[in-house]
């Protein structure tokens, strides 16, 4: 049995897959902000409920929102500020006496798309996340792909390519620098652009509705949004050149885009054809857990 944890900001989600990807048992509770004691309590606390109800011992792989330093084994680059600097592995192993394998949320997404999701078989999968904030991870036949520094896939960090002068220099970002793609090209961008033009606080859902009912204003900012995630998208192309693009997140719902992604993405990318499939990921907001699990 392989047990996946998916440890956010609000909610740890845990469950359990049988030996051919069958779900045996899902939880979810919500997460103990700013405690790191207490979020290692209740990591075990999910781990003993999977066992208990399914009657059998498993694996253990966690999805965090950051990265392990492979040269401190330290957490780095996570918005769950609390995990910044701890030995996150070395903590769980001895809180439950096994080994744990511990991996960054996207990549977890891109290796569980690549398993039995929309990148099943393919060789390159880069997964994206648009929702909330913009990242990604990356998967190569099947495994993770964390790179020599642990930041692979740190694609939201990237200032947003071929920056037009009516963007320039574009917003500021917690990342430290203007432009980022996670400011841009993801749920929270998308909302922000509305309410700048119009002074009114919308979520997504309701501009893409009002796109769809021909409002101008939702228009513009929906076009804005297509062409900005187009030029990520198309960078990521030119120097991955993926077998296919996976989307997950709020805005990955929005199932205009991937009608109208490839010939935004099409003036930027260098080659004379490119037809690599853009595709809506099959797991949904289970694909972290599901990745998690899958990373034994």
């Amino acid at each position: 049995m392989r047990l996946g944890i998916d440890w956010g900001g609000t909610k740890m989600e845990i469950i359990a897959l049988g030996t051919e990807g069958e779900e045996m048992f899902r939880k979810r509770v919500p997460t103990p902000r700013d405690d790191y004691r207490g979020c290692i309590k209740a990591v075990v606390a999910l781990v003993a409920s999977a066992e208990a109800e399914t009657g059998k011992e498993g694996t253990l792989g966690i999805g965090i929102p950051g990265s392990l330093s492979p040269k401190t084994g330290l957490v780095k680059n996570s918005n769950a500020t609390w995990l910044n600097g701890m030995p996150l592995d070395r903590d769980i192993e001895e809180a439950l006496g096994r080994p744990v394998r511990i991996q960054n949320d996207a990549n977890c997404m891109a290796v569980s798309e690549a398993t039995d999701g929309a990148g099943a078989g393919k060789h390159l999968v880069h997964a994206l996340i648009i929702g909330t904030g913009a990242g990604s991870g990356i998967a190569i036949d099947g495994k993770a792909h964390r790179g020599a520094n642990g930041i692979a896939g740190e694609w939201g960090a990237i200032t947003v390519p071929w920056i037009p002068a009516a963007d320039f220099p574009g917003p500021d970002c917690w990342i430290g620098h203007r432009g980022a793609i996670e400011r841009w090209c993801s749920g929270t961008g998308f909302q922000a652009d509305y309410l700048e033009r119009t002074g009114i606080s919308r979520k997504g859902r309701e501009i893409v509705d009002l796109k769809r009912q021909g409002d101008k204003v939702a228009i513009a900012v929906y076009d804005a949004f297509v062409d900005r995630l187009g030029r990520a998208l198309a960078m990521s192309a030119n120097l991955l050149d993926p077998d296919v693009f996976v989307l997950g997140g709020g805005m990955s719902n929005v199932e205009e885009l991937y009608a109208d992604l490839p010939s935004a993405m099409a003036p930027y990318v260098f080659s004379d054809r490119y037809e690599t499939l853009i595709c809506k990921a099959v797991h949904g907001d289970s694909s972290g857990v599901r990745g998690a699990a899958w990373l034994w």
